[in-house]
C-alpha cells in the first residue's frame, strides 16, 4: 500500500486507518514491518500523473479525478493538496488518495490543461524579461540607482 504523508508518524497512522476500513484490523492485532520513502527512477523527465481521490466536504463525500504535470509522483500529490485546499477548501486529513498512475499516452489525457503541453511543438514565450546581466555588474555601472526604467520588451 502506498501512502502519501509528510512524515513516518502520519504515514503509519494513515496505514492503520485504511487497514481498519479494508480488513477490520486494529493496531493491536498487527505490526508494521517497514516504512520507507519511495523515490522516482528518473526524476529528470516531466510526466503526466492521474490521481483518483475521495474527499469529505461540508456537504458530503465526493469522488474526483485530477491530472497533474510534475517530475515526481510526490510533487504531483503535493500539487493535489495545494489545489484541493485552494479550490475546495479541503484539508489534507479529509483527502483519501485511491489510486495514482502515470499517463503515458496523449489520448489518455482527459483535462485540457495537460493536453496543451502534450503537443509536439510546444513553445514557451518569455514576455517582459529584465536583462539581469546589466543589473548584476556593479563595476561597469557607476550608479546603483537610475531614473530610467528597464526595457522589458525585446522584439
Amino acid at each position: 500500500m502506498i501512502i502519501f504523508a509528510p512524515n513516518a508518524v502520519i504515514a503509519k497512522s494513515k496505514f492503520w486507518y485504511y487497514l481498519h476500513q479494508f480488513r477490520k484490523m486494529k493496531k493491536t492485532t498487527g505490526e508494521i514491518l517497514d516504512c520507507v520513502e519511495l523515490f522516482e527512477k528518473n526524476s529528470r523527465v516531466v510526466k503526466n500523473y492521474g490521481v483518483w481521490l475521495r474527499y469529505d466536504s461540508r456537504s458530503g463525500t465526493h469522488n474526483m479525478y485530477r491530472e497533474f504535470r510534475d517530475l515526481t509522483i510526490t510533487g504531483a500529490v503535493s500539487q493535489l493538496y495545494d489545489e484541493m485546499a485552494g479550490r475546495h477548501r479541503t484539508r489534507p486529513r479529509s483527502i483519501q488518495i485511491i489510486r495514482t498512475a502515470v499517463i503515458d499516452k496523449v489520448a489518455d489525457l482527459k483535462r485540457v490543461n495537460g493536453m496543451q503541453f502534450a503537443k509536439a511543438k510546444v513553445k514557451f514565450p518569455l514576455p517582459h524579461r529584465v536583462d539581469s546581466a546589466k543589473r548584476s555588474q556593479k563595476a561597469l555601472s557607476s550608479r546603483t540607482f537610475t531614473t530610467v526604467r528597464p526595457t522589458t520588451c525585446f522584439n
